[in-house]
């Protein structure tokens, strides 16, 4: 039996330990400057830059000039300049140090030495690893909702439109998986976009906080050093200028507790996306959808006929492990022991994970929607073939008109059992009501039996 190779391979699309940056790479290369080990450090580097620029403003810190345009440019240039080669530095000062953060500051300190050495001292001042982790986490969280949330808002889009498409398109409704009074396909879609919106709102008004108080969020260092200065209000200022909320109690670390709010509001998109996922997936095994053929693809490597819904549960898993990382966040990010352990360092690192999941799903379920074709004959010829289900509007206009017994009696004619147009009209012949009500209840079809569900899918 051959043995596996264990020679270390290039990192390539197909080398690559995750399919994140293997197989679907290209759905989640827009995530690499922002949610990599890369884009961590960038946002490290800004917020000790941003730091800097705020303790030289601040004319009681003695020691430290005010800096003029030209000084400010050269500490604005570090960040908008910062690259892969200055990324490749800070690592390599890590290998030595062994201390990711204390890397940051040695690097920014070999880059100021010659230019604003005046500087130096006041790198990294007063602040607790923490200080610049959670700021620079908070930051990639905002620019990946930047990107994430358009991308939802575009398949929120495309979802109105079939629903607009298909809003008088009746349809048998199953609860239970039985057959049930009618909807419209147009209006089950609306009922995804109705709630999807509404987290989408929720998503994007989650306040990603920040703190920068220090080791164990008292101000320790900061009040011996200058104890003239008001540090919550410089800081607050500081952490709020970088687009934050400031959490003005924490212990070393701020508590999280924002992340988990952000990682519950995707839970529940995802938790949504996955309910549409499963009834798409019914609609096309009922024949209702059709998906378009793709030439090329090849449904089944033995049975030619098929084209499955692939897109549909290729969504579905992926917001399935998603949903996994992001439980597992908001579950044990807020929870540190005393006033700090390292638990949440490492599960912090894969966050990006549960984003690019996400972003997977997304655009599989694009792709999915994009392919469906509504198979009218099919929805209309289940319809038919279910006319008990008018035993629902009968019983209810007998209740009006003073019946007692209407549910007992209609109940005995269907459950159980089908009946056609003409038992039906029978039945209606016989009651005592109104010739109205007969004339209302006659005229009814399993079809037109929708109630307003056209006009609620015109407007969600």
């Amino acid at each position: 039996m051959p043995v596996a190779d264990r020679s270390e391979l290039p990192l390539h699309a197909l080398t690559a330990v995750s399919a994140i940056d293997g197989r679907y790479a290209r759905h989640t290369a827009v995530l690499r400057n922002i949610v990599s080990e890369y884009g961590l450090i960038r946002y490290r580097v800004l917020v000790e830059v941003e730091w800097l620029k705020s303790l030289a403003a601040e004319p009681a810190i003695s020691g430290l000039s005010a800096l003029d345009e030209s000084a400010l440019a050269t500490l604005d240039t570090l960040v908008s300049d910062f690259d892969l080669a200055d990324a490749e530095r800070v690592k390599a000062i890590e290998g030595e140090t062994n201390h990711d953060v204390k890397a940051v500051e040695y690097f920014l300190r070999e880059k100021l030495q010659s230019t604003l050495p005046g500087t130096l001292p006041y790198i990294h001042f007063g602040c607790t690893s923490e200080d610049i982790n959670n700021l620079s986490y908070s930051l990639m969280l905002t620019d990946a909702r930047d990107v994430l949330a358009p991308v939802l808002i575009t398949l929120v889009d495309v979802l109105r439109n079939l629903a607009y498409e298909h809003a008088d398109c009746a349809m048998l409704a199953r609860t239970h998986g039985q057959n049930a009074t009618p909807t419209t396909m147009g209006k089950e879609i609306a009922n995804v976009v109705h709630r999807l919106e509404m987290e989408l709102e929720q998503f994007s008004n989650v306040s990603l906080r920040g703190k920068m108080n220090g080791a164990v969020g008292n101000y320790n260092a900061h009040v011996v050093a200058f104890p003239d200065i008001d540090w919550p209000r410089l800081n607050a200022d500081f952490v709020e200028r970088l687009g934050l909320t400031f959490n003005p109690y924490t212990t070393q670390i701020e508590p999280h507790d924002c992340i988990a709010a952000y990682a519950h509001t995707l839970v529940r998109m995802n938790t949504i996306l996955v309910d549409l996922c499963r009834d798409i997936w019914q609609y096309i095994s009922l024949g209702y959808f059709r998906q378009r053929q793709v030439a090329g693809e090849v449904g089944s490597s033995t049975m030619p006929h098929k084209v499955n819904p692939i897109d549909f549960e290729n969504a579905e898993g992926n917001l399935g492990l998603a949903t996994a990382l992001f439980e597992h966040f908001a579950h044990k990010l807020p929870i540190s022991r005393l006033q700090r352990d390292l638990t949440d360092s490492t599960v912090l690192r894969n966050i990006g994970a549960g984003l690019a999941h996400v972003l997977i799903a997304c655009r599989s379920l694009d792709k999915g929607l994009g392919k469906l074709e509504l198979n009218s004959a099919a929805l209309d010829a289940d319809l038919d073939q279910a006319w008990e289900i008018l035993a629902e509007p009968v019983q209810t206009v007998m209740r009006a008109e003073g019946i007692v017994d209407s549910y007992e009696q209609l109940k005995a004619l269907t459950r159980g059992q089908a009946i056609d147009r003409e038992t039906l009209h029978r039945f209606i012949d016989d009651l005592s009501v109104s010739d109205n009500a007969k004339q209302r209840l006659k005229a009814l079809t399993p079809a037109s039996y929708t109630g307003l569900a056209q006009s609620l899918a015109r407007d969600v």
